[in-house]
């Protein structure tokens, strides 16, 4: 405790006296304000007031400053002040803003409040043009509070997150601060390059925050928050806003400031509500308060998101630049809840740029070398707003505690704890930490390895890992695991083992060397999961899994060539044979429904096999390329950005040879290009291609034909985009040349949120089509209709989709009931 207080006292003399130049607070008389802009008149220096409405603002020397104070909502203050010497103290009050509207003539046609918007719009991409390019350094925060964290979740122990949660289970889980430049070009070149990263707690850490994602600019139709949220200022925000003119006021320099109420015409739409600030004749931004919600982006844990942005006049520039932005944040789920802000400033815009040809590259974020290893000193000098007590006791606390955390005996308490085994164990696995040595190893539950299948009757699977983490970030690691299964009606156990080793984090090769025997699913792409299986055979006598057993050994890797190509690599031996039914069991007895054969080319042949027994070598190269890519570069990792606006092209060579059986030798070349575009406040349309061909015409093996990913189940899982809902699994399964389609617009409320008491439910309308083509075949097409989103409150988990299906002159119809929740049941 005494070496806490010591620190405390060492921070603050060094935060107040060393660098703290110019400090004070900023109130209203009643309350201190927090996030007030405080700059010198000629831009050249500017800080913010905390949440503690603290404020400290570096000057270069002492001397007569005049200064500005902003805020929305207060009337900004201009002040002299003669600086004898540092450190020098400065407190002041601001007046609230007194919105009036005696100047306005209300015309009874037409609402004030509607002109202004008409002319924001009309002059958006004009006023989004100005900011067409230009750098400026940039200085984030985040923070995220907890509160009332329970001890496990899930029967696994949750810890006191990195030391952030006190005797409550409450307190600050994250905080993190960077200092960077960054240089833009429209429409969407970005850099940006960190000079200081610090993480409370973490040394060695990097920060999480990024000015790209942080950008948010209500210029544009729409802002991307997982959804696309319309601006009230967009092309067409009259279809989801209704406003109100709440007064105008005059800033310091004379501009006529219009206060505009934002409200939702449809509160569960995808929109915002609050206030907007418009500057009069020039229809730019002033400020904005807007907020939107978890329903409105579709993510169900987020409560509220709130926007605030403040812009001042550049008079070299001539028009409203933005100088900080707040977005705070509230969740709430399964009982836990909490909140949190991430904080922007920037500074020392420059809108004439000089870019060279290499200027903008795939990289857009980058660190400088050392950029973690900032101290104290540093940070107090440059750090443009100062921190809140919450902040800078979080601070202390956890970097008092590090170098604790770290030591084997602290690290081995906390493994002791956690390596209890309790019942919730048996339901779940049970694992085992040696965190000093990065060690873990696991073992799964019997209870969930529990399946039927007609082939093995009940059988159970245990997996069992080891993995030794080579550094702390878990990018270089070596893992043995082994997977064991046994078939009580067919009295079998199999077993296989695998060395797996990945050497870094930057291209992330693997290598995965794997031995033994499996029973394995005739279609690769598993289209029907272990776990519906078991219901759709014990309780309605349909057994729609077909297995074969495979006794292999093989050798894998991957790795990243270059940035947008991925390579994937593999070699087998195969020795494949054919498996029967061994059991009839189920716990509902259906008239006039029966088990099938294991053999989907002849279902009521029980003595047929689709193969003869083989064995054959495998090999298969495929390369994913992602055109455009771009990816940010930390000192240790990189991570790879997706992107809409070019699609990704899987291209794969597959090859059987050195079989006992000639004619099931092979070759197969692959083809796939798969896009999601984001349509603005239409949603989004994906679809996928797919094609391939065989470059022989022998009689190969049944397993090597090509399958596609039908359901037969009426239940669906996942992404509907490489999947047909109502084909058989095997009916035309082929070795010959074919062609696929996929295709689904996610209107994402666009339509069922314009329709009244239906715009209430927050669903999505979804539209799909499907088509399959294979040479010297009649076509298959699938076409549907769906609602997304479904569910209660936060639990929006199920889809049902009505689905029409053609083949052959015959039409099918049926409901597919979604379950977004199945994969954690597998």
């Amino acid at each position: 405790m005494g070496r806490r207080i010591k620190s405390l006292l060492f921070f603050l003399f060094i935060s107040q006296f060393t660098f703290a130049q110019v400090t004070g607070t900023v109130s209203d008389h009643n309350n201190l304000l927090p996030y007030v802009n405080i700059y010198t008149e000629d831009g050249s220096h500017g800080t913010t007031t905390n949440e503690e409405g603290v404020f400290e603002l570096r000057l270069p020397k002492p001397g007569s400053y005049n200064l500005v104070f902003q805020y929305l909502g207060y009337q900004t203050l201009r002040k002299k002040i003669v600086v004898d010497k540092f450190p020098f103290q400065l407190d002041v009050q601001l007046t609230s803003e007194t919105t009036t509207l005696d100047e306005i003539i209300v015309n009874s046609k037409d609402n004030p409040a509607n002109r202004i918007i008409r002319n924001a719009i009309a002059t958006r991409k004009q006023n989004l043009a100005k900011l067409e390019q230009y750098t400026a350094n940039y200085y984030s925060r985040g923070l995220w509070r907890i509160k009332n964290a329970p001890e496990k979740i899930l029967g696994q122990e949750l810890g006191d997150l990195g030391g952030g949660l006190d005797s409550t289970r409450s307190g600050v889980i994250y905080l993190s601060e960077t200092i960077s430049e960054i240089t833009f070009r429209a429409p969407d070149d970005f850099k940006e390059k960190i000079i200081a990263s610090k993480v409370s707690g973490d040394d060695n850490g990097f920060s999480l925050n990024s000015a790209e994602e942080s950008e948010f600019s209500f210029y544009k139709n729409t802002i991307n928050i997982n959804a696309e949220i319309v601006s009230p200022i967009s092309d067409y925000a009259f279809n989801y806003y209704e406003y109100k003119l709440e007064g105008i006021f005059y800033d310091d320099e004379g501009h006529l400031i219009n206060k505009i109420m934002v409200n939702p015409k449809r509160p569960k739409d995808r929109v915002f509500s609050g206030f907007i600030y418009i500057v009069e004749d020039s229809w730019q931004i002033y400020g904005t308060e807007l907020k939107t919600t978890g329903q409105a982006i579709q993510v169900p844990p987020i409560e509220e998101l709130t926007f605030t942005q403040n812009f001042k006049y550049s008079e070299e520039n001539k028009f409203w630049i933005k100088i900080s932005q707040a977005v705070d944040f509230s969740f709430s789920m399964f009982g836990i809840g909490g909140d949190g802000r991430f904080t922007a400033v920037y500074s020392n815009y420059n809108f004439e740029p000089q870019f060279e040809k290499r200027t903008f590259t795939r990289e857009v974020l980058s660190f400088a070398d050392q950029a973690n290893k900032k101290d104290s000193l540093y940070w107090n000098s440059i750090r443009p707003v100062p921190l809140t007590t919450e902040e800078l006791t979080d601070y202390l606390k956890k970097d008092s505690i590090q170098e604790l955390k770290n030591s084997k005996k602290y690290l081995d308490s906390i493994d002791t704890k956690k390596n209890k085994f309790s019942v919730s164990n048996i339901l779940f696995g049970y694992s085992h930490s040696n965190s000093y040595k990065k060690q873990r190893f696991s073992i799964s539950s019997p209870l969930f390895g529990t399946h039927f299948n007609t082939v093995q009757g009940y059988n159970t699977s245990l997996d069992v890992s080891f993995r030794k983490n080579l550094d702390d970030n878990f990018g270089k690691y070596w893992r043995i695991y082994s997977k064991m299964n046994y078939g009580f009606n067919d009295d079998r156990f199999r077993i296989k083992a695998g060395f797996q080793k990945k050497f870094n984090n930057i291209s992330k090769p693997i290598l995965n060397v794997e031995i033994g025997v499996e029973t394995a699913q005739i279609n690769p792409t598993l289209p029907i999961s272990e776990r519906i299986n078991d219901i759709t055979s014990l309780f309605f006598e349909r057994n729609y899994l077909k297995l074969y057993e495979r006794q292999f050994a093989e050798i894998s890797y991957q790795q990243e060539l270059f940035n947008g190509l991925r390579l994937f690599s593999d070699i087998s031996y195969q020795q494949r044979n054919a498996l029967f039914n061994s059991s009839n069991n189920s716990w509902v007895n259906r008239d006039n429904v029966t088990y099938t054969s294991n053999d989907p080319l002849q279902p009521e042949n029980f003595e047929s096999a689709p193969f003869e027994n083989h064995h054959i070598f495998k090999m298969n190269i495929s390369g994913r390329i992602d055109f455009g890519q771009k990816y940010l570069s930390y000192p240790d990792n990189k991570v790879n950005l997706s992107s809409n606006k070019f699609p990704t092209l899987w291209l794969t060579y597959e090859k059987g040879f050195g079989g006992n059986i000639k004619e099931y030798n092979f070759d197969q070349i692959r083809v796939a290009l798969i896009q999601t575009i984001q349509l603005g406040n239409k949603g989004n349309f994906g679809y996928t291609v797919k094609g391939g061909a065989f470059l022989n015409d022998k009689e190969i093996s049944f397993l090597d034909y090509q399958h596609f990913t039908g359901n037969q189940t009426r239940i669906g899982n996942g992404s509907y985009l490489n999947k047909f809902n109502l084909l058989p699994y095997y009916e035309l399964s082929t070795k010959n040349n074919y062609l696929e389609l996929h295709a689904e617009q996610d209107f994402q409320g666009w339509i069922l949120g314009k329709i009244p008491l239906i715009n209430k439910l927050n669903y999505n309308l979804i539209l799909g089509a499907h088509a399959l083509s294979i040479e010297n075949n009649k076509p298959y097409t699938e076409f549907s209709v769906g609602i997304d989103n479904l569910g209660f409150g936060k639990y929006r988990l199920l889809r049902l989709d009505y689905v029409v299906s053609n083949y052959q002159g015959k039409t099918d119809g049926a409901f597919i009931f979604g379950l977004k929740f199945l994969g954690f049941f597998e």
